[in-house]
């Protein structure tokens, strides 16, 4: 006697075929993540007036920012059969290339069902937004790719896209976060703004890249929203974060404070040795105040904001990431 495998089934339809609003009380209220993205694609001359903060329509990113986390809030209005939620967190995050302007949400409550529609709302709407006040310059202009990318909450945990494998004809599965998993933080007000360009992340991800980690990022947030940069990185529990900026001693420098805040083991060792390594460039090395150490079982290294700053971490963390990974993870040698 053969046993078939039961047919797959949408939620949202009862046992005749018609739209219902799925019934969550019986499941346990849990914390819920949700990130998604998108791709807003335009010409090198809006980007270029973007990023100045020179377009006719006032302040581009701040309004995309505002319209992206008031849909969210919305979404049970947009989207029938979505439930209401109180949502404690939507995070919204731009990027840049030479022909895009990246778009990242991520979405957090405490409740019994998901908050994929809400950070996927944010994203579109954030995009719509993006093209409203830029289609004076370019008409053209296209909104593409919304995506979920990671979800976490619920009985089946992680997910995460893999985007190899991620096709027309291809079914996302549920997968479990990988010990080469990483997210790029960088603290900079002017990088934040779009009127700084970001030199220290894309080299720190192109060097995790190298070495097999599969990378978030970089999350660009200004020095004073860095304790939410960081909370942003820790979405979907990474094995490591490198954060870059804002370890200094002027007034605007908190991302040691805020890793500090929520360290679980300080691991002050792998900050020593980046700031030794650094002195052998320049003595203003032993004004950085970075930290390193465990949040949960995420380690997070605080490197400085200048390009050799970032150089001498690597360097350091170069013959020492393999084996303390390792450890945290559970496996590997340990030292007595």
């Amino acid at each position: 006697m053969t046993t078939e495998n039961p047919q797959p089934h949408l939620s949202h339809l009862d046992d005749q075929g018609r739209a219902r609003m799925v019934d969550v009380a019986h499941k346990k209220e849990t914390s819920r993540t949700a990130v998604a993205a998108g791709e807003f694609v335009t010409t090198a001359e809006v980007i270029a007036l973007v990023r100045a903060d020179d377009m006719p329509k006032a302040d581009v990113l701040a309004t995309a920012r505002i319209a992206g986390i008031s849909a969210a809030k919305r979404t049970s209005e947009l989207i029938p059969l979505c439930h209401q939620l109180a949502l404690s967190s939507v995070k919204i995050s731009f990027g840049f290339t030479e022909s895009t302007i990246t778009v990242e949400a991520t979405a957090r409550t405490t409740g019994r069902t998901g908050v994929e529609m809400e950070a996927l709302t944010a994203v579109a709407v954030a995009g719509l937004t993006l093209h409203d006040m830029v289609k004076a310059v370019d008409p053209g202009a296209s909104m593409n790719g919304v995506r979920l990318i990671t979800k976490d909450g619920g009985k089946h945990g992680h997910w995460e896209r893999d985007d190899a494998e991620d096709s027309p004809d291809s079914v996302a599965a549920p997968i479990f976060e990988s010990s080469r998993s990483a997210a790029v933080l960088v603290a900079s007000t002017g990088g934040a703004r779009g009127t700084r360009p970001d030199t220290t992340g894309p080299t720190i991800a192109a060097w995790l890249t190298d070495r097999g980690f599969t990378v978030r990022g970089p999350l660009v947030y200004a020095d004073a929203d860095i304790s939410a940069g960081l909370h942003d990185a820790l979405a979907g529990e990474p094995s490591l974060i490198v954060s870059t900026g804002g370890t200094g001693v002027s007034p605007t420098d908190a991302t040691p404070e805020a890793t500090a805040a929520l360290l679980d083991i300080d691991m002050p060792g792998i900050a020593d040795a980046i700031r030794t390594r650094g002195t052998s460039a320049t003595p203003h090395a032993v004004l950085s105040r970075g930290v390193s150490g465990l949040i949960g079982r995420t380690l997070v290294v605080n490197l400085p904001g200048s390009p050799g700053g970032v150089k001498d971490g690597l360097s350091v963390l170069d013959p020492l990431l393999d084996h303390v990974l390792a450890q945290i993870a559970g496996g590997g040698p340990h030292d007595e």
